[in-house]
């Protein structure tokens, strides 16, 4: 089985459906969290009225791409709940596998952007933050996040050289004549890990600094909110590790095999540990309306002020309830 060329480059695992409904099942619970939770956040974001801020601005961005990712969800769902088999055109699986990978990168950027801001606006004289923390600022970079990933998705999906497999979509593929692909994804994993240091740079520094701060002006009413900003800040650096690290420590070893002589046993491992990964990468989406929570004051006030009126409206009916039950008591010993 291993010596047949179709088999080793399409399934390295063969007929194996170990992962088929665990993968549907979990996609759509993470389709429906982050569908849900990123439509709130824009609505707050675009309905709410509040302070235009550079933060706000990546936020937003960043509501759009898992928003765009989470869309494209119910394929996958689709795709592994009939066996991991591919009945739609041809050209809308290389288009959803593409967008998929686009938006997840631009989250990853997006996110370490967050991280410099965050930086200068805590280490950096008053004059420079205003120069490069600036809503324009902010705005121009994020067009370059989403222009620059577009136009290399777009060579990708016109690629005449990546003609998709009947009946298949996002599975293992050798890339022995497409490798400059290959070398696509490697820079993309580098650019993670270049993010993911500037992240542990940034807020290593940002912690120190509050730290440094809280520990020389104990008596500042400020102290304890120094606190809770670094703990705020590093629920980015834990999105990173719980959802982008381990798919990018696999990343590496996946792509090795796919542009390298491997056997199948190692293929199928790389294949099967790469699409667990990805299910962490893609719980991104659910959780990043948390740190909207936490990071933007709006969608917080918000949120809070929904529950607070739900909570009343709960209250007010249980009352209700308590002091008409014995009128309606009263009613029935009078007959």
């Amino acid at each position: 089985m291993c010596n047949q060329t179709t088999n080793v480059t399409l399934d390295p695992c063969g007929d194996d459906d170990t992962l088929q409904v665990p993968l549907a099942v979990s996609y759509s619970i993470i389709f429906i969290l982050g569908l849900v939770g990123n439509l709130v956040a824009l609505w707050v974001f675009f309905c709410v009225h509040s302070k235009k801020n550079s933060v706000r601005v990546f936020l937003i961005n960043i509501a759009f791409a898992d928003l765009l990712l989470v869309v494209c969800l119910p394929f996958r769902i689709l795709y592994h709940s009939q066996g991991d088999k591919w009945n739609l055109d041809p050209t809308l699986c290389k288009v959803v596998g593409h967008l998929f990978y686009m938006n997840m990168y631009i989250s990853i950027t997006l996110l370490g952007l967050i991280s410099v801001d965050r930086y200068f606006k805590i280490h950096q004289s008053v004059g420079m933050q205003r120069k490069l923390c600036s809503t324009k600022l902010s705005f121009a970079l994020c067009a370059i996040v989403w222009i620059v990933p577009a136009c290399i998705i777009s060579v990708m999906v016109l690629s005449k050289n990546d003609s998709p497999h009947v009946g298949r979509c996002f599975h293992y593929k050798k890339l022995d004549e497409t490798k400059w692909k290959a070398y696509i994804n490697m820079c993309m994993v580098v650019l993670f890990w270049l993010v993911f240091i500037s992240l542990m740079m940034s807020y290593g520094k940002i912690a120190l600094k509050l730290l440094r701060t809280s520990q020389a002006n104990p008596d500042l009413p400020n102290s304890t909110r120094y606190t809770r900003t670094a703990k705020k800040s590093f629920f980015i650096l834990f999105l990173f590790c719980i959802c982008f690290v381990p798919y990018h420590v696999v990343r590496v070893f996946y792509i090795k095999t796919q542009i390298t002589d491997t056997s199948c046993f190692w293929m199928c491992v790389a294949d099967k540990t790469n699409e667990v990964a990805l299910l962490f990468s893609a719980l991104n989406s659910c959780l990043d309306p948390v740190m909207y929570f936490l990071l933007s004051s709006s969608v917080r006030k918000e949120v809070l002020r929904l529950v607070n009126n739900d909570c009343t409206k709960i209250t007010e009916h249980q009352e209700h309830v308590r002091t008409s039950v014995p009128e309606n008591l009263k009613c029935r010993n009078v007959f």
